[in-house]
């Protein structure tokens, strides 16, 4: 009985909450009791030793990511910069009358082909048939003006001799032979001039070419050296005429081989077709026009079928980079930022690499690397998405990969 109470109380003391304990029957119910309490603690207790005893497992390590990859290899590149251009015919000459008068004739077609000497036009003659006539008989009348003053200087002449006449009529009669000879010398030249209108009322081609549409009809008036007839144009060679920006100048100062009259400069035409035949450097002018800023450029171009014509737009594509050794990459593997192009590369630990590089032209769908990559490095060109500098990778030739 007081061992059943000495367990009493030590419980009693040790959980206050069971008091009044004295008989072997509360004993029993105050071990119940604890034992539904101290239970799941000691079940908890025991898991958590259980955990604290078993071994961390070790984790496996994700397979390397497969990438593409290209092998830079150095490649011949010819790079052009296109400019916008327009055909002017070497020999572009607007024809007008050297006479005035009423237009009587045209004697070509509208665009046609013309040779040097091929009667254009026609004004009516009359008017300067007269004024010929009219010169050629002033003429013969000073002409024989002329000679009855030299007849009456020889006759003054033997009669001052002989003191027959006075030395004023002598002087008289020299004076008036040397206005007959001034005399037939300007109705010479009015004659002369009367010709000139006369042959101008024929208006001819001054040199081959094509001519244009005619701006005057027969029956008009022509005032001499104002209206315009029409314009022939040259057609073979044929100009191009383009300007450069200052900044392309230096550019192409800068550049290996700076183009000359030997470079060719090809074109190409409105719908997109490239001539068939390449230009040459024909004229750079000696100044910069201070208004735009660029500078005039002028190449000669071969034009026998024609197809050039006068004031045709064109793109002339003019020799920047001509090299035997250029990396070029597929455009898709360039990031850029902020105006910084970089590209991931396959190091020799075959962990992926980020490069920056400089590339300030395209070549089709590929960039001209200037720095940054050299020969046979592996660029990433597919999968850049799924990598990051310093994760390993699997490279796949892009070549093999296709295949």
């Amino acid at each position: 009985m007081h061992a059943y109470r000495g367990v009493a109380l030590g419980v009693e003391s040790a959980w206050p909450a069971l008091v009044g304990i004295h008989t072997a029957k509360g004993a029993n119910k105050m071990r119940t009791r604890l034992l539904s309490v101290l239970g799941p603690v000691l079940a908890i207790a025991g898991l958590a030793l259980l955990a604290g005893c078993t071994k961390p497992q070790a984790q496996t390590a994700p397979p390397p990511t497969e990438v593409t990859v290209m092998e830079v290899a150095p490649k011949p590149v010819a790079l052009y910069n296109d400019y916008v251009a327009q055909t002017q015919a070497p020999d572009t000459i607007e024809i007008r009358s050297q006479v005035t008068g009423l237009l009587e004739r045209q004697a070509f077609a509208d665009g046609a082909k013309v040779r040097k000497g091929d009667l254009l036009y026609v004004i009516d003659r009359r008017p300067f048939e007269a004024q010929a006539a009219q010169a050629k008989a002033g003429v013969a009348q000073a002409e024989a003006n002329l000679v009855n003053a030299k007849q009456n200087l020889a006759r003054n002449a033997r009669l001052i001799a002989e003191k027959a006449v006075s030395q004023a009529d002598y002087d008289n009669a020299v004076a008036q032979e040397r206005a007959s000879v001034a005399l037939v010398e300007a109705q010479s030249a009015l004659l002369r001039n009367a010709e000139l209108n006369l042959e101008f009322a024929t208006v001819r081609a001054p040199r081959d070419g094509h001519m244009s549409r005619s701006e005057v009809k027969p029956g008009a008036l022509i005032t001499a050296q104002q209206t315009l007839l029409t314009t022939l144009y040259s057609s073979d060679p044929m100009y191009v005429y383009f300007t450069i920006s200052e900044d392309r100048l230096l550019e192409l100062r800068k550049a290996p081989s700076t183009p000359d009259k030997k470079t060719p400069f090809h074109i190409k035409l409105a719908d997109g077709t490239d001539y068939a035949m390449t230009g040459r450097l024909d004229f750079v002018d000696a100044a910069i026009d201070q208004k735009s800023g660029t500078l005039q450029v002028r190449i000669s171009v071969p034009n026998p079928e024609r197809l050039l014509r006068p004031g045709l737009f064109v793109r002339v594509a003019v020799p920047v980079v001509d090299t035997k050794e250029a990396i070029c990459i597929p455009q898709q593997a360039v990031q850029e930022l902020q105006g910084t192009k970089s590209v991931f590369v396959v190091g020799a630990d075959g962990k992926a690499e980020a490069r920056t590089i400089v590339a300030t032209r395209r070549l089709g769908n590929e960039w001209v690397v200037v720095s940054g990559l050299a020969a046979g490095e592996k660029v990433v060109v597919e999968g850049i998405s799924k990598i990051r500098p310093g994760v390993p990778v699997k490279p796949v030739v892009a070549a093999a990969a296709k295949t």
